[in-house]
């Protein structure tokens, strides 16, 4: 606008601002908003335009992380690749280890030769954590709105969601697990038991964020009908996830394309009506209770297959690591180190080849989908047939979903905005470009 007095808020100055804004009789203002997500904190620049308490226009500014983790996967062996992407969405990094290893394994053509154990650890990990990540995305989505109790349950049950990742890989978080033809080592002792042990408690916890939440007059206010994505604008942007599930689109992966043996299990696709706050997160807690049936039946898959191998049989790709964890953490074990360096040449060889140098991958080009609990998870990996990737590229269903942050918070109130930031879900590691 000619003439128009622009302004750059530092902070202290306010009183100036509101003084000429008095003056001038209107109440249009630009501000940045946040930190409201906890993962986005100074990575997410969320800009938006308010006519007194209305937002006219919100623009989402992505690519302040800087991690460029697909480009140092270029630099890595492709098993090292594992332990880059696993710190993308570190809320859900299980995730992208297995859609990775599964690219690197299509271009292998060994993808039919995965130990059936192998894909039953993978999706019992997978399903772990997909209600980790729900659970965080509504509890942290309910502390913005007030509610620290969600936060508190939150971190209850991801506690226990984390004490059994650790039992299994040796770590609570960015695991490195998942490796191309299976997983680094096999479940441990007891390991099933102690899952089962801690499953009702997990389930008592869902239950009481769902008390809490969709049966609470304040919540529903807040969230009915407030942030909604409708279905052309989803389909239009290429949404997935709960998103489209809300709307009623029975769109999941798990179902449609199966794969780590997923169409081995029964679970049901949850949805609803609309696409809105309120819905997404019925559809988050409905798909928390699918994850837990599907666990139990693969625990029962892992106690009947106890003993059978957890990596491809191919030892120039198979990684040799015969890992051990105990209270002192996490190494080889002494039987395996003893067999390497004093009983089999071929062994060591095999060892150090493929630890320093790793295994070659016939050149071409592959594009691996799965289904992420945010949306659809795709890696394109590219080869030349060396030992490293070419080229490496992830596509992040939470820097999909940003997209539709201006069509929910445009024309409603500044505080729902907050709603359909946290409707999103977004974790700016994966979003990081």
């Amino acid at each position: 606008m000619a003439g128009a007095k622009m302004y750059e808020a530092v902070g202290g100055d306010w009183g100036d601002i509101a003084k000429d804004a008095e003056e001038l009789g209107e109440e249009h203002i630009v501000v940045n908003l946040g930190p409201v997500h906890p993962s986005t904190h100074g990575v997410l620049r969320v800009q938006c335009e308010l006519d007194g308490e209305r937002v006219n226009e919100v623009r989402a500014a992505t690519g302040f992380l800087h991690t460029g983790i697909e480009k140092n996967m270029e630099f890595r062996t492709w098993t090292q690749g594992v332990t880059f992407c696993t710190r993308m969405d570190y809320v859900a990094p299980i995730f992208q280890e297995v859609a990775y290893c599964q690219a690197v394994e299509k271009l292998l053509g060994i993808e039919d030769q995965i130990p059936e154990r192998a894909q039953a650890i993978r999706v019992l990990l997978m399903e772990l954590t997909r209600i980790s990540s729900h659970i965080v995305g509504i509890g942290s989505g309910g502390n913005e709105l007030g509610a620290t109790t969600m936060l508190t349950l939150t971190f209850r049950l991801r506690e226990d969601i984390l004490r059994i990742l650790e039992d299994i890989t040796g770590l609570r978080m960015n695991n490195a697990f998942i490796r191309p033809g299976g997983v680094a080592d096999d479940m441990p002792a007891g390991g099933t038991d102690y899952i089962r042990e801690l499953l009702p408690g997990v389930r008592n916890t869902i239950s009481e964020m769902q008390d809490l939440t969709l049966g609470n007059p304040i919540f529903k206010k807040r969230h009915i009908d407030v942030a909604v994505s409708p279905l052309s604008s989803l389909m239009a942007l290429g949404m997935t996830g709960p998103s489209i599930r809300a709307a009623g689109v029975p769109w999941d992966l798990r179902k449609t394309q199966p794969n780590s043996g997923y169409d081995l299990y029964e679970f049901d696709v949850p949805v609803a009506d609309k696409s809105d706050g309120f819905n997404r997160i019925k559809v988050k807690f409905e798909e928390c209770y699918e994850s837990i049936r599907i666990i139990y039946q693969v625990l029962d898959q892992l106690d009947k297959t106890e003993g059978q191998p957890y990596m491809v049989a191919d030892k120039k790709i198979a990684w040799p690591a015969q890992l051990s964890i105990a209270s002192d953490g996490q190494g080889s074990t002494p039987e395996h180190v003893e067999h390497i360096m004093t009983g089999s040449m071929e062994a060591l060889i095999h060892h150090f080849k493929l630890v320093t140098e790793g295994f070659r991958v016939p050149a071409g080009q592959v594009y691996q989908l799965i289904e992420h609990p945010k949306g659809t998870l795709g890696v394109h990996l590219v080869s030349s047939g060396g030992t490293r990737p070419y080229r490496a590229h992830f596509r992040d269903p939470g820097y999909n979903n940003l997209q539709s942050l201006a069509i929910m918070g445009e024309g409603g109130l500044l505080a729902d905005l907050i709603i359909a930031l946290a409707a999103v879900d977004p974790v700016m590691g994966g979003v990081d470009r």
